[in-house]
C-alpha cells in the first residue's frame, strides 16, 4: 500500500501511543482522522501538529461503545476520502486483582479494548466493500494495537491482558474473513510507559524479563506500524515489538 494521500482513521489518538501513530504516519503522507473521546484541547493539538507535514487532519469525537456514534465517525472521516487505514488503539489500562473485579468493570474494559475495535473493523470494511467493489487486491489495511500482555499475562491485569488476548482472536478471524481486499494484522509492543506508582523496584524486576533490558522506543512501534501497512502479503500476523519479552 502506497500510504501518500492515503486516508486513516487513528481511533484513541490522544494517547501516548496513539498519537505517535498519528504524527507518523502523517509524516508519511497520509490524511489522518483523528479520533478521541473526551480530550477535545489534546486531539486539537495533535491535529496541528499534523498538518505541518502538509496533509489534511480532522478530529472527531465518538464514544466507541456507542454503534451510532461509530458509524458518525466514518460518515465525516469520508469528507477526506474513503478510509483505507484503520489503527484500533484506542484502549484502557486497568489494572484489578481478580477478587475486585465487578461486572460493570469487565464490561467497560471488554467493550473499548475489544468489541469496540471489532465494530470500527465493520464500518471499516463496510466502507472498503462499497468503494471499492469487487476488488481483486488489497484496499484497506487494520491494525489493532494489542499488547506483549496479551501474549505473557500478568497477575493482577486479568480484565486488560484478557480483552487483549481477544483483541489478538479477532485478528486472526477478520484477517479471515475481510481477505483478500483488507489486510488485518496486529502489533503487540512491549513497555512504553511505567504504569502509574511502579517504584525502582517494581521496574527493575520487569526489565529483568526483557532481553532487551530496556523499554520502547516510540518510534519503534511506529515503524513496525508502517511495515505492516506497507507490505500487503501479511496478514492474520501479530507482530510482537517487546524486546522479546513474549519469548
Amino acid at each position: 500500500m502506497e500510504l501518500h494521500n492515503t486516508v486513516a482513521v487513528i481511533t484513541g489518538s490522544t494517547g501516548r501511543l496513539g498519537s505517535a501513530i498519528a504524527i507518523a504516519l502523517a509524516e508519511a503522507g497520509c490524511h489522518c482522522i483523528c479520533h478521541y473521546n473526551k480530550n477535545h484541547e489534546k486531539a486539537k493539538s495533535i491535529v496541528e501538529k499534523i498538518q505541518h507535514y502538509k496533509v489534511k487532519a480532522e478530529a472527531i469525537q465518538a464514544e466507541l461503545t456507542d454503534k451510532k456514534q461509530i458509524e458518525n465517525l466514518f460518515e465525516q472521516a469520508g469528507r477526506l476520502g474513503t478510509p483505507q487505514i484503520l489503527i484500533n488503539s484506542a484502549a484502557v489500562f486497568s489494572r484489578q486483582p481478580l477478587k475486585e473485579v465487578s461486572f460493570n468493570e469487565a464490561q467497560k474494559v471488554l467493550n473499548i479494548n475489544l468489541t469496540a475495535a471489532i465494530l470500527t473493523s465493520r464500518n471499516f470494511a463496510k466502507s472498503i466493500n462499497e468503494n471499492f467493489p469487487n476488488s481483486s487486491c488489497v484496499a484497506g489495511k487494520i491494525i489493532n494495537i494489542a499488547d506483549a500482555g496479551a501474549i505473557r499475562p500478568w497477575a493482577g491485569y486479568v480484565l486488560y491482558c484478557s480483552s487483549k488476548a481477544g483483541l489478538i482472536g479477532a485478528t486472526k478471524a477478520l484477517a479471515k474473513e475481510l481477505a483478500p481486499a483488507v489486510c488485518v494484522n496486529a502489533i503487540a509492543p512491549g513497555i512504553v510507559t511505567w504504569p502509574e506508582g511502579f517504584d525502582e523496584q517494581q521496574k527493575e524486576r520487569q526489565l529483568s524479563f526483557i532481553p532487551i533490558k530496556r523499554t520502547a522506543r516510540l518510534q519503534e512501534i511506529t515503524n513496525a506500524v508502517k511495515f505492516l501497512l506497507e507490505n500487503d502479503y501479511i496478514t492474520g500476523q501479530v507482530l510482537c515489538v517487546d524486546g522479546g519479552r513474549s519469548i
